[in-house]
């Protein structure tokens, strides 16, 4: 009996401090984004608000959610990617590869997160519906609205690689 409430007083006490730890986590985290000549970028939670944010609203698991963050074409554009109107000719044959902290992986064709060659376009974010993601999604999660089933969304994003088909 003794060593249950042992185990449960330390549970209660780990508990207690876990937000602050994912606190903590979130506010060093970075997504890794490189370009085709391998040079990475990386962008925390401030340098991805600096960029221009966007409002999405879209389902997942029968919830819907509002989600704000900056499109991933504006992250692989810092590091070289073409965007708008250079979205074209060999343009075509890159595409970005989202990784996650477990090892998942989405693709995406460059012209899949142009805004201007499709509507919705994913966004990367830190917070949705005004509060930040918990430590079992964030700290960055990939939304992508117009999808019909949700898995392209990466939780616990890390890294984008724009790359080249062969």
């Amino acid at each position: 009996m003794k060593s249950i409430t042992k185990a449960i007083v330390t549970i209660l006490v780990l508990a207690q401090y876990a937000p602050a730890v994912h606190a903590d986590a979130a506010a060093t985290a970075s997504i890794e984004v490189a370009g085709e000549n391998g040079s990475p970028r990386h962008f925390d939670a401030a340098a991805l608000a600096r960029l221009p944010q966007h409002t999405v609203r879209a389902q997942a698991h029968g919830q819907t959610v509002t989600c704000t963050g900056a499109n991933v074409i504006d992250l692989l554009a810092a590091v070289g990617a073409p965007h708008g109107a250079a979205v074209r000719g060999k343009a075509l044959a890159l595409y970005a590869r989202v990784r996650a902290a477990d090892g998942y992986r989405a693709v995406f064709a460059l012209a899949d997160l142009d805004p201007d060659m499709r509507g919705a376009v994913p966004i990367v974010t830190a917070s949705c519906d005004g509060k930040p993601l918990d430590a079992k999604i964030g700290p960055f999660r990939l939304v992508v609205p117009d999808d019909k089933r949700p898995a392209r969304w990466v939780r616990q994003v890390t890294a984008i690689d724009l790359l080249r088909a062969p």
